[in-house]
């Protein structure tokens, strides 16, 4: 039976459909762009922008009313919604420019501190992975759950390594070798958006990455959460949104992980965990 969507899911789908397809579009002209440097090994194309337009325009026409935080534009609408949009219009920006087939759009819904509903759209594949507080996650319409594996020498784990010039090399490095020596392997994609919707498809067993952004994980950390897996902040206590740093694994291999990363960070246990 198809999943009864949402029409705030149905509104994502929409939005991130079309603006899909002119990232599609301008990817098979990827040597033509137009790039401009943002910051160090960090870009901005006019396809990203052209994206972020689209998407800007369908969001704020269904609800006028809601806040949009988008990661170029950065915050407009009202600034006393209690509901606000969270947007990445292209992640794996630098997968995209070296025509490298692996990015997403990234739309999610907050309200009031807690997200309810969230997309992550592959528009090479056309794959819509969504999910939205208490109906579940789905690809397309088919239902999605987290990986079932038990053991790290099973499990395949994704994590983002951090650009020239950014995040701390030596914290990063000391929990890859904490971790490596332990999975069957270990992925890096360059797309932290698709990197938690693969967790939550159960084609990872887990995901960690410093540093990121809320347009990066929103949609992402509900999707692991409602295909049940769990999506915290490394530490295991703050609040993973604004503190940056996710771990994201399915509900067996959440703490194996997790012990790897904090001792190789020198952190102590989190006196409580929090999906």
């Amino acid at each position: 039976m198809a999943a009864l969507r949402p029409p705030v899911i149905n509104v994502i789908d929409k939005a991130v459909r079309r603006a899909g397809r002119g990232l599609v579009r301008d990817f098979g002209e990827v040597q033509e762009l137009q790039v401009s440097r943002k910051g160090t090994a960090d870009f901005v194309t006019a396809a990203d922008l052209k994206a972020e337009k689209t998407l800007k325009e369908d969001l704020s026409k269904a609800h006028p009313d809601w806040t949009l935080h988008m990661e170029e534009s950065g915050v407009s609408g009202p600034p006393d919604a209690l509901t606000r949009w969270i947007v990445d219009p292209l992640d794996g920006t630098t997968n995209f420019i070296h025509g490298i087939p692996h990015f997403a759009i990234s739309v999610a819904v907050e309200e009031s501190g807690r997200i309810t509903a969230g997309a992550v759209y592959h528009p090479l594949t056309d794959d819509f992975y969504w999910a939205a507080q208490g109906i579940g996650a789905y690809i397309n319409d088919r239902r999605l759950r987290v990986s079932g594996r038990r053991r790290l020498d099973e499990s395949v784990v994704a994590t983002g390594i951090p650009n020239m010039g950014q995040g701390d090399h030596e914290r990063y490095l000391a929990t890859l070798q904490a971790v490596m020596g332990e999975v069957a392997s270990v992925r890096r994609s360059g797309s932290a958006a698709l990197d938690l919707a693969y967790v939550a498809a159960g084609r990872y067993e887990g995901f960690w990455e410093f540093g990121l952004k809320p347009w990066d994980i929103a949609a992402g950390l509900l999707l692991v959460r409602e295909a049940g897996g769990f999506a915290t902040a490394i530490d295991g206590a703050t609040d993973p949104l604004p503190a940056g740093d996710v771990l994201a694994a399915n509900d067996r291999m959440h703490q194996a992980i997790g012990r790897l990363l904090r001792r190789a960070m020198g952190l102590r246990a989190p006196r409580q965990m929090t999906a």
